[in-house]
């Protein structure tokens, strides 16, 4: 017979006091609460061009000419092959290419050094990160984030949840966007990292965290990147450091089945990496690091299958921490 079992202790009792609502704080509160401190926004972004304008005009807007809250908007180009650069610039952003701030290391693929880059380039004391490709961008998703950071020094890192909902041809579903959170992401963590277990959107791209604690964090090239920095902090702070807010709905734009799948894999890749440096891992990567798919039709299809074998490498890589390739 099925019994439903009860959260964990610790987790429920972080979840009580250490998630919060966007809704708990005013830009000008928090302009009085950050006194000398200086905020930087990240947003990193290839061929964003439709959504990026609108993201940092609503912040310039908003929390840097209304209230002087944000002491900077960082877009960091990932080798976008539109009018990204020039849209975020004229919306009021500092624009730095992904390449030039990473000149002199190996070249990496994806939004984890996309993130780094940024990192790299932002000057403030509490770095808050947003995606690109938002929809329906509202100032809150900035200040849910760095509410808890600027209010409470025992803070260290705020992650965003919220509801993601899945327009498609089947239907409209309001939380259906998460789809690899629930099939991949919150399985592998329930499973060996419980602690966390309490965090809704493991997944999630909008976060923030004090400058201090990100410089010392590896950045994970690839997808894995989210489940890296929450597996990473809690060991590198613990989770009494670590904070939630409710942001309300988030709309973007939502991804094919098949690439869903190669981000679960490389947070597979990423998780086991973690595994092997607590001694659950034999090897420190998995024995493979292709992905094979099969999709339907194609100039390359086989006859005998009607689909097309593409294989992707799902491999990812890592930045060392910030803090020990620059001293500042």
């Amino acid at each position: 017979m099925w019994q439903s079992r009860s959260v964990i202790p610790v987790v429920e009792a972080w979840s009580t006091y250490r998630t919060g609502s966007a809704a708990q704080w005013t830009p000008r509160e928090l302009v009085r609460a950050k006194a000398r401190s200086r905020v930087s926004v990240v947003i990193p972004a290839r061929n964003e061009e439709e959504t990026v304008g609108e993201i940092v005009a609503t912040i310039h807007g908003k929390l840097v000419r209304d209230v002087p809250l944000v002491d900077e908007i960082i877009v960091v180009d990932s080798r976008s092959s539109d009018g990204t650069a020039a849209v975020a610039r004229a919306a009021g952003a500092r624009v730095v290419e992904q390449d030039e701030m990473t000149r002199g290391l190996p070249r990496m693929e994806g939004k984890g050094d996309a993130l780094w880059a940024g990192l790299a380039a932002a000057q403030g004391d509490v770095v808050a990160f947003v995606d690109a490709d938002l929809r329906d961008f509202r100032p809150h998703f900035v200040t849910g984030l760095i509410g808890p950071l600027l209010t409470d020094t025992s803070v260290a890192f705020v992650k965003g949840f919220y509801h993601r909902p899945l327009d498609c041809a089947a239907g409209y579903e309001r939380d259906g966007g998460g789809r690899v959170t629930e099939l991949m992401a919150r399985p592998l963590l329930n499973l060996f990292w419980p602690e966390l277990s309490g965090i809704v959107q493991p997944l999630a791209g909008e976060y923030a965290g004090r400058r201090a604690v990100l410089e010392r964090l590896p950045f994970v090239s690839g997808y894995g990147v989210e489940i890296a920095m929450l597996i990473d902090l809690l060991d590198m702070v613990g989770l009494d450091a670590l904070a939630q807010v409710d942001l309300g709905e988030r709309h973007h734009r939502n991804q094919e089945t098949e690439a869903l799948g190669r981000m679960a894999a490389q947070i597979l890749f990423t998780a086991w990496s973690r595994l092997h440096r607590k001694g659950m891992a034999a090897t420190p990567t998995p024995p493979a690091d292709a992905l094979t798919q099969f999709r339907r039709g194609g100039a390359e299809a086989l006859p005998n299958l009607d689909r097309e074998i593409v294989v992707t490498d799902i491999s990812v890589t890592e930045r060392p921490p910030l803090a020990q390739l620059v001293v500042r």
